[in-house]
């Protein structure tokens, strides 16, 4: 009798999975044929096994089974018989032997935790499409934990936890996956940080806003970035100076598309009587043709803006003269800023950030993102890397800002 067995366990799963509405599993090339050297004393019964399941003779494969692993020495024989054990499983649809194959094959010191961890993705992969969850999860479990830096096995593992309604566990996983690409030196998939994006938002976990960056970093269209910083403020709810920093990001990559961003960002330089900023907003969306100043949305913030005077250089070099506070010597750093005089409006946050009872993180968040948009990155990328406590975050998108952009 001539020995079929071969080293394609792989395959095996390949062929019983259901062609419809697969997971993105993980690219599998055709299993390397090892030659399997059966031990002598092993080798009659593990024919036996062989003749039984290739004559789908399921009722006595079990014994056969049984007999062979009585004998089984080597880590060839073991997985020539988890490799029958699986073929059975598969053929009488034993989703329970399908998993002790598994772990056969994985445990006989045959295969290497590549193999045996694509060989536990594959078989999730087959529940999953099964719609049988919790055997996917179990599977896809004992994948990562065979091979902890398989990225792609644990989108798999998000995909199972999700569909049993566990968003926060699969956004983790997702996470987790994204993280592993870039740690090999790979630019996460888009549909993948999409996906992570979504269903962390859903679940309404913190990972959003980090997932949305990710994104935002990866792939940086006006689209994912006016994204992830909407999603940053839906989950942060930052004071008015944090809404005012996020909108002059948004302005700046030219992510504003929205009408409503222009009325928010109007009405939160107005609270600070930065006139002139909150004109030379509504003027840009007015030019984007996003602003409709007759709307009722726009009409009263247009009427209102009309009776309230407007800086010019002049007053606000004047009112330095005039040893300002801390807190109006800061607004008038923004007010240069809302102006385009980003240069001026630095040296203004310098002498803020001389002031002993500055605001330092409010400070060096406003002086980052000044050089930012004068083209200092190096300047820029100091002061925002300063910037500690509920800011930080904010601060990260503006770096993230500098890298793409100064």
């Amino acid at each position: 009798m001539k020995l079929m067995i071969t080293t394609a366990a792989l395959a095996l799963l390949a062929v019983s999975a259901p062609a419809a509405a697969q997971p993105a599993q993980p690219a599998q090339q055709q299993p390397q044929q090892k030659p399997i050297k059966l031990s002598s004393h092993a080798q009659k019964a593990i024919l036996d096994l062989q003749t039984a399941v290739n004559k789908a003779d399921y009722a006595n494969v079990p014994a056969k089974l049984a007999a062979a692993q009585a004998v089984a020495s080597t880590p060839d024989d073991k997985y020539a018989i988890g490799e029958l054990q699986l073929k059975a499983a598969i053929g009488s649809k034993n989703n329970a032997g399908m998993v002790a194959a598994a772990d056969a094959i994985a445990g006989s010191g045959f295969v290497d935790a590549a193999t045996s961890s694509k060989l536990y993705a594959s078989l999730g992969t087959t529940f999953y499409n099964n719609k049988d969850y919790p055997q996917a999860t179990a599977a896809f479990q004992k994948a990562v934990t065979v091979d902890p830096n398989n990225a792609e096995v644990y989108s798999l593992l998000g995909e199972a936890k999700f569909a049993q309604g566990q968003k926060a566990e699969a956004a983790s996983d997702f996470q987790r996956a994204v993280q592993l690409a870039k740690a090999s030196g790979q630019k996460p998939d888009e549909n993948l940080l999409k996906r992570a994006v979504s269903v962390a938002y859903d679940a309404r976990s913190p990972l959003a806003a980090d997932l949305g960056r990710e994104l935002a970093a990866a792939y940086p269209t006006p689209e994912t970035w006016r994204n992830a910083i909407a999603i940053y403020r839906n989950y942060n709810h930052p004071d008015v100076e944090g809404t005012l920093d996020l909108l002059r990001l948004e302005q700046a990559l030219g992510a504003m598309t929205a009408p409503g961003d222009y009325a928010l960002y109007a009405e939160s330089a107005a609270d600070q009587s930065n006139y002139n900023e909150a004109q030379s907003v509504i003027d840009a969306g007015i030019a984007a043709h996003v602003v409709d100043p007759s709307s009722a949305q726009f009409r009263d913030i247009v009427s209102g803006l009309k009776g309230k005077q407007k800086a010019s250089a002049a007053d606000l070099e004047a009112a330095i003269k005039m040893s300002p506070s801390t807190v109006n010597l800061l607004h008038i750093g923004d007010r240069f800023y809302g102006m385009g005089d980003y240069a001026k409006a630095a040296d203004v946050y310098r002498q803020v950030l001389a002031k002993p009872d500055a605001d330092k993180d409010v400070a060096n968040i406003h002086l980052g993102m000044a050089l930012a948009r004068a083209g200092d990155k190096a300047g820029a990328t100091a002061a925002l890397n300063a910037v500690t406590g509920p800011r930080a975050g904010i601060a990260k998108y503006w770096l993230l800002y500098v890298q793409q952009h100064a």
